[in-house]
């Protein structure tokens, strides 16, 4: 699983930082990793460095083999809030995505046994 790490021209990104970001995405999405291709984190200031009530917001976009890229976002009045609450949100979207795969799977399946059955 490959991690790419972003920001706009109003955040440091240092090497610190990311490596700090690379390590929650690995041990958030360690069950999924087998899955997950490319991880790309985006972080930026939505009020280009203006104090502000959530102006920080963190987008993940996840490339899962065999399934269309997921996305999802997050704003918060820090960084590190707006990553967890992008990775909390990248957890329900990916257990969604891989649940109905599997349904779908399972439904193929079903319906395979059953026309054998009639024959």
């Amino acid at each position: 699983m490959q991690i790419q790490v972003n920001t706009d021209s109003h955040i440091t990104g240092s090497e610190a930082f990311t490596a700090k970001v690379e390590q929650k995405i690995n041990n958030t999405f360690k069950r999924f990793s087998e899955h997950i291709t490319r991880i790309e984190v985006h972080f930026s200031d939505l009020n280009s460095g203006k104090a502000g009530p959530d102006d920080k917001r963190c987008v993940l976009e996840a490339r899962v083999a065999g399934l269309n890229p997921i996305s999802v976002s997050h704003q918060a009045s820090t960084l590190v809030l707006a990553a967890d609450g992008a990775m909390g949100k990248m957890t329900q979207a990916l257990d969604t995505a891989f649940g109905k795969r599997n349904a779908a799977r399972h439904d193929q399946v079903v319906a395979s046994d059953e026309a054998d059955s009639t024959e």
